[in-house]
């Protein structure tokens, strides 16, 4: 597995492995659907924001799906959200929030990093609370999916934390 920058060309990537997968759908609480134009601009947008933090998650060259922070310099802090189109269970996830973390703390300087999940995405939770995230609290019946409500598990990591 490596992270690397994301590139224009991964657009067709991730256009490509999105409209099938409704299990990524539901673990980010996705609803639209997305054409490789809406990629193509959502990737140059990253790549011309100063304060977004973006690495694809790739294997053999391959585009798996991507980890990003969102920055709030004046805050020094950012979101994180990550999406992994292929290659559950093998540490990717674990391995590419590691880094990003390592960039939030040590190369810029930011004292917290938060994010959200939804309560029934087991996984990541266990994933976030091995890495030192703590939930803060739950916002009630965030997503509707299928008919039925979810909450959204708000978790937190700080500079200061013993991690």
């Amino acid at each position: 597995m490596e992270l690397v920058p994301l590139r224009r060309e991964f657009a067709q990537a991730m256009a490509r492995s999105r409209p099938n997968d409704a299990e990524v759908d539901r673990l980010t609480g996705t609803h639209g659907t997305f054409t490789l134009e809406d990629y193509e601009a959502y990737v140059e947008r990253t790549l011309n924001d100063p304060n977004r933090y973006t690495r694809a998650i790739t294997e053999d060259g391959e585009f798996l799906g991507e980890v990003v922070l969102t920055i709030n310099p004046h805050n020094r802090s950012a979101g994180l959200r990550i999406a992994l189109w292929d290659g559950f269970g093998k540490g990717y996830g674990t391995a590419a929030i590691e880094h990003v973390l390592d960039h939030a703390f040590h190369e810029r300087n930011l004292h917290r990093v938060d994010l959200e999940v939804y309560d029934f995405n087991e996984r990541a939770i266990h994933v976030y609370k091995k890495l030192g995230f703590r939930e803060e609290g739950r916002l009630r019946d965030a997503l509707l999916w299928d008919g039925v409500f979810h909450d959204a598990i708000v978790m937190s990591i700080l500079s200061t934390d013993n991690i």
